[in-house]
Parts: structure tokens; C-alpha cells; sequence
């Protein structure tokens, strides 16, 4: 029987007008991966920010042991000290700095001042080598795609030789060959007795890898058993606190006539000088269908939305038609104006402003509509979010409850509020779903499935195969670039989008 390497006993964590965590008991043991199950806001961050330090001890109630003895963590230092080692769902890499510096930042090899550069590049090179990334140690980290910077953070954790690691999220941003490799790296970290607190929504990865599942639901502990001991339906139910009857809820909608068409779309490639991350696409889409886009990470899915949108405007090459029309759009701004909505990957960044009130996020796309006059402007605007607010089912205190303080399921309600609002009759999505627990996801696959119901047209893009085939009326797939497979019907198989994404003749 393994020891006990890590242990929480009665730890309460509350912040004003909330308890995040209420009287929360859980023992990891050494060389054991340990998954840790819950909605969003269910408190495994706030847990997991308990155990590396980032809330000091003061902060809490309960006491946290680290071998058999109590720790008292002032900062995320003394849980590194310690051997707890934290990776975040959010990247957080110097994208200036090289792949070496990056992997090495705390403790670059050396005597004082001087740096072993030739150490360095030798030891990053074994680490790109395994990882297969075919990269430099030497080159910038801003030039690797997503997924290998998600590795890498991985991997900068990894080399600190933690006695326990927690992974958040692992695997968001990651091809199915890229999480491959990480599981052999997690393979080799528990083989060596390092515990491994496994945080995911992908539960196909949670059964794969976890030797034990703990659940959380409303900042309590619910459960812990063997993985093997227990089905994917008990899971989610706990989760949820009741059966989840229908995890893809999509109704049929009526698809109508053409609504969107893009025509010879190129986009130039971010970082690579005179090569196209998306050559020459073309794809149309109908009123009331949902398009899925679908391909491996790096094939220039989300840029061929964005060069489409007029986020990225240098260098792009396109024909866009609304409702048979032609039309120029070189600005989001533009692509609006033509009834183009777009919920962006990465909400936290270009979706919301962080310091802005649900209501004031949901109304930024129809500010310019509104009343005129403080007064006016003020009670109109919230009696529009107030609706939206009661239509989406938002979870929160009040419509002044700050965006950050939601949970990622309800921040990405607020996002798609805020188009919904504009009455977009064509919306991207990019990743709807991405970083959200399973209620949530049914819950904006729902509204999806409404939307194209009132006849809304959809540009869906996933990198879940699952999600991709489940909720798509038809769908595309890229592989560098380039359109290599389309379906629909009968067509729509993961064997076929496969071998699409991987361009396999």
C-alpha cells in the first residue's frame, strides 16, 4: 500500500458572501494519479491553490500535512519548497524569451551570475527530443503553437522534481498525439513515486489515466473511488448532483437558404514570414445549420474564423458574401455591421473586460443602440441584461457581480449573451465549450441548438471529435492549412474526420 504523501483536513476557504470550500477532507498517496471531478465552481482550483501556496495559511481554515507532518505555506515559494508543484490551465510562458530560458527560468545551470549555456540548450534539446517538438532551444517560445507551449509549462514543472504535481486542465489545448506524450511523461512521473492531481472535463482522459476519482459539487466533497469502480453516468451524476439526460442536446433545426459564403480565404501565418497558415479555403454556410470546423491544433482553424472577422487583416486574401451579397470587412467592427458575431477561443482575453460587471459585458455590442442620456442609457441598458441575464440562466448574486467572479461556464453564457443581444444572424465559435464542466457544456450546446431554431447560422470550431460530430449539421476539417475533408450525414464518423485531420490518403 502506498503512503500518504499528501493530506487536507477540514479546510474551509471563504471569500465575501461565499464558501468556497466547506469542510474539505482528501489524502493523495505517493505514485498515485489522483482526479480531481466537479462543475466549475466546485472548488478544485481554490483547493489546489490551497495546496501550492497561492492562499497562505492564514487565508483558511483546516490544516494541510505534507508527509505525515503539517505545512503552513505563506506563498507558492514554500509549496515549491516543499515539492508541490502547480500547472495552470492558463499559459504562463515569456513568449520573448527562448524555449531554454523558459523551461529553466527558476534555476538556470551555472555558478552565480554565469550561466552554463551550453548545459542549458543540451538539457532542453533532451526535452523538445521527447516531447517530439521539433523546435530550438535557442528560438523564441512565442513561435511554437498552443499545444507544444502547454508541454513545455508541463515540462518546466516537471524538472523542478516535484513529489507532487497538479495539472489543471492538461490537456485543453492539446492534439490527441500531444496528449499521448504527456500521459507517457505522467506514466513516468508516477513510476517514480511522484503523485500526479489530475484536473479535467474530459472524462474519456479521466478513466484512461486515474488510478482514484475524487468528486467536489458546490465547494464539498462528494465522493472518491477507483476508476475502475465506477461508470462514466455515476460519475457525471455526482458531478452534477442528478442524471445529466442528454449530454449533446441538438434539435433539429429548419436549414434554409445560403447565409454566409467565404470564398479563396488565406491568412498569413503569425510568426512564419511568407507562408499561409490557411491557404485558399472556401465554405459556405446555410441559415439554421451548424458548420463544424474541425482538425488538429495548428491546422489554422481559429485563424481562418478570425481572418474572416477582420481580426487579422494584414496579408489576408478573401471574398466574404452575407445573404448573397458581397462585402468588404476589414475590422470586427465591419464584420458586425454585416451581422457576423464571433465568441473568441480564449474569452479571458478578447471575449469580456475582466474589471466590467456582467451587465456591462453583456451590453458592449449595443452600446451605440441604447437610449441617449446617463439616466436613460443606465436603466435601459439594465433592463436588456436583466432579460438576458433570466434567459441564459446566468449563476451570480446580481447583474453587478464582476465578470472574473463567475464561473467559466457562465462567463462563456455572458460572451454569447453579449451577441445574442446584437442579433447576429451568423456567429462563429470558436471552442464554445472549452474549459467547462459537463452541465455547462450541455447547457450552451442548448442554446446553440435554440439559436439555429430562430434561424441563426453557425461556424462551430472544436477540437473535441466528439462535440464536433455531435452537434454539426455538417462539418469541414483543415490540416495545414487546407481544407482536406467535408461531411455530413451518415459521413460523419470519427474514423473519417481522422483521417482528414491527419490527411491520410
Amino acid at each position: 500500500m502506498s503512503e500518504v504523501i499528501l493530506e487536507v483536513k477540514h479546510v474551509t476557504k471563504r471569500f465575501p458572501g461565499v464558501i468556497a470550500l466547506n469542510d474539505i477532507s482528501l489524502e493523495v498517496n505517493q505514485g498515485e494519479i489522483m482526479a480531481i471531478c466537479g462543475e466549475n465552481g466546485a472548488g478544485k482550483s481554490t483547493l489546489m491553490r490551497i495546496l501550492s501556496g497561492s492562499y497562505p495559511h492564514t487565508e483558511y481554515d483546516g490544516d494541510v500535512y505534507f508527509d505525515g507532518k503539517k505545512v503552513s505555506f505563506t506563498s507558492v515559494r514554500d509549496g515549491s519548497a516543499c515539492g508541490i508543484e502547480m500547472v495552470y490551465q492558463e499559459l504562463n510562458m515569456v513568449l520573448t524569451a527562448s524555449v531554454a530560458e523558459n523551461l529553466f527560468l527558476s534555476h538556470l545551470p551555472g555558478k552565480g551570475q554565469m550561466v552554463n549555456w551550453k548545459e542549458l540548450y543540451t538539457a532542453t534539446q533532451q526535452i523538445l527530443d521527447n516531447l517530439h517538438i521539433s523546435a530550438s532551444p535557442k528560438q523564441p517560445a512565442g513561435l511554437l503553437n498552443s499545444g507544444q507551449l502547454q508541454l513545455l509549462s508541463i515540462m518546466r514543472a516537471v524538472v523542478q522534481k516535484p513529489r507532487v504535481i497538479v495539472l489543471d486542465e492538461p490537456t485543453s489545448s492539446l492534439t490527441d498525439s500531444e496528449t499521448d506524450i504527456l500521459f507517457q511523461e505522467i506514466a513516468k512521473l508516477k513510476a517514480g513515486g511522484t503523485a500526479v492531481i489530475f484536473i479535467s472535463h474530459k472524462l474519456e482522459e479521466v478513466f484512461q489515466i486515474a488510478d482514484r476519482i475524487t468528486v467536489m459539487r458546490d465547494g464539498m466533497f462528494v465522493s472518491v473511488d477507483r476508476a475502475s469502480d465506477i461508470t462514466s453516468d455515476q460519475l457525471i451524476e455526482r458531478m452534477v448532483g442528478r442524471k445529466l439526460e442528454n449530454q449533446y442536446p441538438k434539435e433539429e433545426a429548419v436549414i434554409g437558404d445560403e447565409v454566409f459564403r467565404v470564398e479563396h480565404l488565406s491568412v498569413p501565418h503569425p510568426s512564419v514570414k511568407d507562408r499561409y497558415i490557411v491557404q485558399d479555403i472556401s465554405f459556405s454556410l446555410k441559415k439554421g445549420e451548424i458548420l463544424g470546423i474541425g482538425g488538429l491544433v495548428g491546422a489554422g482553424r481559429s485563424e481562418a474564423l478570425a481572418g474572416i472577422f477582420g481580426q487579422y487583416n494584414a496579408g489576408v486574401k478573401k471574398k466574404v458574401f452575407v445573404e448573397g451579397k458581397e462585402v468588404h470587412i476589414s475590422s470586427p467592427r465591419q464584420a458586425k455591421k454585416c451581422g457576423i458575431g464571433f465568441v473568441t477561443e480564449e474569452r479571458r482575453l478578447t471575449g469580456f473586460i475582466p474589471n466590467f460587471s456582467i451587465c456591462n459585458n453583456l451590453t458592449l455590442c449595443i452600446l451605440d443602440k441604447l437610449p441617449k442620456g446617463p439616466i436613460i442609457q443606465k436603466a435601459a441598458e439594465r433592463k436588456i441584461a436583466s432579460s438576458m441575464f433570466e434567459r441564459l440562466r446566468i449563476k451570480a448574486p446580481s447583474l453587478d457581480t464582476r465578470i472574473t467572479n463567475l464561473s467559466g461556464g457562465n462567463q462563456q453564457k455572458v460572451v454569447l449573451g453579449k451577441w445574442l443581444l446584437e442579433d447576429a444572424k451568423i456567429l462563429f465559435v470558436d471552442e464554445p465549450t472549452k474549459g467547462i464542466d459537463v452541465q455547462a457544456k450541455a447547457e450552451i450546446y442548448k442554446i446553440l441548438s435554440e439559436l439555429t431554431q430562430q434561424g441563426v447560422g453557425i461556424v462551430m470550431v472544436t477540437s473535441d471529435a466528439i462535440e464536433l460530430l455531435a452537434m454539426s449539421d455538417r462539418c469541414i476539417v483543415l490540416s495545414e492549412g487546407k481544407i482536406t475533408g467535408e461531411f455530413e450525414g451518415d459521413q460523419m464518423t470519427q474514423e473519417n474526420f481522422m483521417r482528414a485531420a491527419i490527411n491520410a490518403e
